[in-house]
């Protein structure tokens, strides 16, 4: 076998620890949302809005125990889409992983321009397509490194926003302790409990308040792109996962209770970060430029995420696929990584700054990121479809990590995405978006239907 050859074929390094994967699973758990959209989430359907942070919770934790699963069987997996192709078939693993990378490109796209807006806030006279720049070629040459500098700069973008959200909590429990009177009322977890109703706004304003934190917990199946990449895959995988309930109630229920015990809940802000206002209610005065570097590093984190993710799937594709064009992509660097896909990946993200600079492209660039956000539903359905094949395959191991009662909770959480989608074409602000993304399914799944597939030997 000739060089070229090995460095085709030579694997992932092992690069990532336990604290690493642990982290990287807390990073993928708390995104912006939490940060900027709390107030709103709140003002929708008031302190109920904790049931729905706990249902949807639920159903993830079972999408990655499902994950956690195959990964389990089969650690050397860059892509937890690859099982897809091995469950499903060709053509479906064809079209799950092309729309997951068409997904997480507008992703990672999105979060460049907000790295720019949060950067612009302490430089307003810097042009933000610079900035832009800048921060995807700082963040493309860490990536060249191996993956153990990944995981070091995620382990500390996450440990950012665990104290950031630790400090909210010891903040509301000393208020409530010393009955701080914020000059509206007395803090105390009484402003959860008094007058408590399910369904404050409406049932409909319930309802609605599903899509969006679902949308915040988007990007929680990551940890299902690190297994490769890691010492000892299976037990940390395994210790990753089990740990994600206590992370979402601990951080998303905590912050939460936090918040709405310091303030009454009808009170809160629907447009203003929760976390600005009691940063500010205790005497930091520069609250909003805290609150502005934990999402700044926050997106930061989701963009390097997103490079991450998008150079492992576009390799487990030039691995599954012999088309001549997805070859370079098999290529790896002396450092262990797909340094072609990288390029790549990098070169298609460089158009947001010129999406920045353009109004027009910028308004329809708001409606495709929404279609791609939802089509993170499907790669979800699909998946756990796939994991109910899995089951019924040789390959499942019954000594492995296995799901309790999976013929119970599979289809209780497919039924909960379904419902979720649905919801989507009942909202004025969510049905363009979700009609996008089906015709997307549907056109992109006839032309993958007819087209023939290579299938790399």
């Amino acid at each position: 076998m000739n060089t070229n050859q090995n460095e085709e074929n030579k694997p992932s390094q092992r690069g990532l620890k336990n604290r690493h994967i642990q982290l990287i699973a807390i990073a993928g758990t708390i995104g912006t949302g939490l940060f900027l959209g709390a107030g709103k989430s709140i003002h929708l359907t008031g302190p109920s809005i904790i049931f729905v942070y706990l249902i949807i919770g639920a159903l993830m934790y079972i999408l990655l125990r499902a994950i956690g699963e195959m990964l389990y069987q089969d650690p050397n997996q860059h892509s937890f889409l690859n099982f897809v192709s091995r469950y499903l078939g060709e053509k479906p693993g064809y079209f799950i992983q092309w729309s997951y990378l068409l997904v997480v490109v507008f992703v990672a796209m999105a979060e460049l321009i907000a790295i720019g807006t949060y950067i612009n806030f302490w430089l307003p006279d810097l042009p933000i397509w610079m900035t832009e720049v800048f921060v995807l070629v700082l963040l493309t040459l860490l990536n060249t490194l191996n993956p153990k500098f990944f995981g070091e700069t995620e382990f500390w973008f996450g440990m950012i926003k665990i104290v950031a959200i630790i400090c909210l909590i010891l903040t509301a429990i000393i208020l409530i302790f010393s009955h701080y009177h914020t000059g509206t009322d007395t803090v105390s977890v009484t402003n959860i409990t008094k007058g408590f109703e399910f369904f404050p706004n409406g049932l409909s304003n319930f309802f609605e308040s599903f899509q969006m934190v679902m949308f915040a917990f988007v990007s929680m199946e990551f940890i299902g792109m690190t297994a490769a990449e890691t010492d000892n895959p299976r037990p940390t995988l395994k210790k990753a996962i089990n740990q994600i309930p206590i992370r979402i109630v601990l951080f998303y229920v905590g912050a939460l209770l936090a918040i709405m015990s310091i303030y009454q809940w009808r009170d809160i802000p629907a447009d203003k970060s929760p976390f600005v206002t009691i940063f500010q209610l205790i005497g930091i005065k520069w609250a909003a430029a805290l609150v502005n570097f934990v999402v700044l590093t926050s997106a930061a984190s989701a963009l390097n995420s997103a490079l991450f993710s998008i150079i492992r799937n576009l390799y487990s594709l030039s691995k599954l696929n012999n088309d001549k064009i997805l070859k370079p992509f098999t290529k790896f660097s002396k450092a262990g990584v797909p340094v072609n896909a990288l390029l790549f990946t990098s070169l298609l993200i460089l158009f947001t700054p010129f999406i920045s600079m353009i109004p027009a492209i910028s308004n329809s660039f708001v409606f495709i990121t929404s279609v791609a956000t939802n089509l993170f539903l499907v790669v979800y359905l699909m998946t756990l479809i796939t994991y109910l094949k899995y089951r019924k395959s040789s390959d499942f191991d019954p000594k492995g990590f296995v799901l309790p009662a999976a013929h119970i909770f599979i289809p209780l959480a497919i039924a909960g995405f379904v419902l979720i989608f649905i919801s989507l074409f009942c909202f004025k602000d969510t049905i363009v978006p979700a009609i996008g993304s089906v015709i997307w399914v549907l056109i992109f799944g006839l032309f993958t239907f007819f087209k023939k597939i290579k299938t790399a030997e």
